[in-house]
């Protein structure tokens, strides 16, 4: 029997603090896994550990005795490289099951027949060919994207949008938590690539009226185009690879399609999933608005 039930990587992050929230809740012993373990706060039913994909030694310590591991690894990264790591990681600890959070553009092709999101593909097939138990989870746009404009939005800036009036089906990460956390626990969905969409079709412009709604506001957007949004992760320090891969998913999105809904939340979770303006409600503080 396994020490911990499951490593949570990336667990400073929207989702990986959500899983521990979960796991926390159930009394379920897991794993933490962070570059900055001082982030987390101390539990008693929760290991924090130093760790980083590029240090093979930090994996390999963190896995042992575990018996499930969420794998989160990020775009801006070298994603399929760091996802060889902690499965190789796995393997050699005997991990049984691995639950991998990609995205829903690494299930879709762009001009000349190409994965749009081929770092996620990438690390999918991975996965795949581990010899693991896996399941693969594909969200959609996170709600908690947002977060990333809060000191725009506070200082009455506009939201640059890239994805114009695209369509998507925006997803609380709380519910993508809650899913995984499910299908560490109970291995449910083992085999799967499940797409995970909240309740309803929004743009960006969409989201901004809700979110201008929640709080009491006015709040507008500036339609980037690939061009200037490429000079501006270029001036960020973002490599050339890592920016085609976010211009090839907005321009995706944009077009979209990134457009469906799906009830894979309710089928696993038994509730449908929560709204962006749910998920605006309890995140007003961020935007400096008071409670109602």
């Amino acid at each position: 029997m396994s020490d911990f039930q499951a490593l949570v990587t990336g667990a400073t992050g929207n989702v990986g603090s959500a899983i521990l929230g979960v796991m926390k809740s159930r009394g379920v012993r897991v794993r933490a896994l962070a570059r900055n373990p001082e982030m987390l706060p101390e539990h008693p039913l929760v290991d924090v550990v130093q760790g980083d994909y590029d240090d093979q030694r930090s994996l390999d310590a963190a896995t042992a005795g575990v018996g499930a591991i969420f794998v989160l690894t990020t775009p801006e990264s070298p994603v399929p490289r760091h996802d060889r790591a902690i499965l190789r990681a796995a393997r050699s600890a005997g991990v049984t099951r691995i639950v991998k959070l990609s995205t829903t553009s690494a299930g879709a092709r762009g001009p000349n027949n190409r994965i749009v999101g081929t770092w996620h593909r990438a690390a999918e097939d991975a996965v795949i060919a581990s010899g693991l138990s896996w399941t693969i989870l594909r969200p959609s746009s996170f709600a908690s994207n947002f977060l990333r404009w809060a000191d725009v939005i506070n200082e009455g800036l506009p939201i640059p949008n890239m994805t114009g009036s695209g369509l998507q089906g925006v997803i609380d990460p709380r519910d993508v938590a809650a899913v995984a956390a499910e299908c560490l626990l109970s291995g449910v969905a083992a085999g799967q690539i499940i797409t995970l969409t909240g309740p309803e079709l929004l743009s960006v412009p969409d989201r901004v009226a809700r979110l201008a709604r929640v709080l009491g506001r006015q709040i507008t957007t500036v339609n980037v185009p690939p061009d200037q949004a490429r000079e501006r992760m270029r001036s960020s320090g973002m490599d050339a690879p890592a920016i085609e891969t976010v211009i090839a998913g907005a321009t995706w999105a944009g077009e979209g399609g990134d457009a469906h809904l799906t009830e894979e939340v309710k089928r696993i979770l038994g509730r449908p999933p929560g709204t962006f303006e749910n998920w605006a409600l309890d995140h007003r503080a961020a935007f400096n608005a008071p409670s109602p």
